[in-house]
């Protein structure tokens, strides 16, 4: 089926042969009906488009299978200079029989909600943060200079931007910014209530929690992105899935050249890897130490890169074996987790005299010793690179030894 918004043109694949069916409604009652003019051993092959989904929902009690095909992959393998929906649907039906079409993992109803969500509030992100450059933009064309504050748009950076001086037209403009800025502050806190009510009692959420730089939102995120961590047999599956492997161009015997990292896959949860990353990157542990390691050789950029990619072989090894971090601080695991709790609808108990795990966070004098064991840790990761070769440079060393001992 080649679908569209309004119709799908529908190609049969029968005993080697295409046969053209005709449109369908892309309708709950068109493709119903069309559902049960099907055999429960057929199998119907779609591409991943904004509609897919509802395809999938609607189709599949008829059929044995729906699958749902990589529209990029597709396209890289069967590009043509004639296109027409008729070929297109025959083409998917052709790489299906043939064993050759790449298939798209299609999630579960809760994993797709969370991925709804997930997106949506990545959404109300960046367009509050277009909003916010456009009042920077007026500043600046009007020469106002820097807000002294480290938020404009708090209470006190909006104290000081109503005694600057800009033109009445402008002046309103930032108040139009200003009311779209708390609309949205007000969407971003509900998105963040029905992300937090989904993932409270999830055990996936509350494992990457325990990684130092992942919050809430970054976990949920990374959850929703991978959804089955089963289907990725190793840590490279993973780092591919989410773009972070570096691009290879090698032909015959030249060596191979590796360049920047592919940018395929999921593009959002790779911007959430790199977020983690860089708040890893100011926290004590090994993966600071990791990020410093390589920011002395490569810079900024590049050790926040290879930081996120280390973040998830990391990810996929806790998952697949089910443990927490190693090095995770106690006190700050309980806050992270209580913040989520808050979040999800939980009552506050400030007031009550009762204290939770998340409290012992506020003791000075165990958040510092907490903070020393992360230190140590990162002393001894420091101290093992410090020491560290690599396989081959460990054997050619042993070999050069025993040729001058053999002379």
């Amino acid at each position: 089926m080649d679908i569209h918004r309004t119709f799908a043109e529908v190609v049969f694949w029968e005993e080697g042969r295409l046969r053209h069916h005709g449109r369908v409604d892309m309708t709950r009652s068109g493709l119903e009906g069309f559902g049960r003019s099907l055999r429960k051993d057929d199998e119907i092959v779609v591409e991943a488009t904004g509609n897919a989904m509802s395809v999938v929902r609607v189709l599949s009690p008829f059929v044995a299978r729906v699958v749902v095909a990589n529209p990029m992959q597709v396209k890289a393998i069967a590009h043509a200079r004639i296109k027409t929906d008729k070929i297109d649907a025959g083409v998917l039906a052709q790489l299906q029989a043939s064993g050759f079409l790449p298939e798209v993992w299609v999630p579960d109803d809760r994993t797709e909600r969370l991925r709804r969500l997930v997106a949506r509030r990545n959404q109300v992100v960046r367009h509050r943060t277009r909003v916010k450059n456009e009042v920077h933009a007026i500043l600046q064309a009007h020469l106002v200079p820097k807000c002294p504050h480290a938020d404009l748009f708090n209470k006190r950076g909006r104290d000081w931007l109503s005694r600057q001086t800009v033109p009445d037209y402008e002046r309103a403009a930032i108040a139009r910014h200003m009311r779209e800025i708390d609309r949205l502050a007000d969407d971003l806190a509900e998105l963040d209530g029905d992300i937090a009510k989904d993932t409270v009692d999830d055990a996936d959420v509350q494992r990457l929690l325990t990684i130092a730089g992942v919050n809430a939102v970054v976990a949920a995120g990374i959850v929703a992105a991978i959804g089955d961590v089963s289907r990725f047999h190793e840590p490279q599956k993973l780092v591919s899935y989410f773009g972070l492997n570096p691009r290879v161009r090698q032909s015959g015997l030249g060596i191979a050249q590796y360049g920047r990292i592919s940018k395929h896959g999921r593009s959002h949860a790779r911007g959430l890897l790199v977020e983690a990353a860089w708040a890893a990157s100011k926290a004590p542990g090994p993966l600071r130490a990791f990020f410093l390691r390589i920011r002395n050789r490569r810079g900024h950029q590049v050790a926040a890169v290879a930081t996120a990619r280390k973040l998830a072989v990391l990810i996929w090894h806790l998952l697949t074996k089910k443990q927490d971090y190693l090095w995770l601080r106690p006190s700050l695991v309980a806050a992270k987790r209580r913040q989520l709790e808050l979040k999800a609808g939980a009552p506050s108990e400030k007031g009550k005299g009762r204290r939770g795990a998340a409290y012992a966070y506020n003791l000075k004098a165990l958040r510092t010793r907490e903070r020393e064991g992360s230190e140590q840790a990162e002393k001894a990761y420091e101290h093992m690179m410090r020491h560290w070769r690599p396989q081959g440079a460990r054997t050619k060393r042993r070999t050069d030894a025993t040729s001058e001992e053999r002379q």
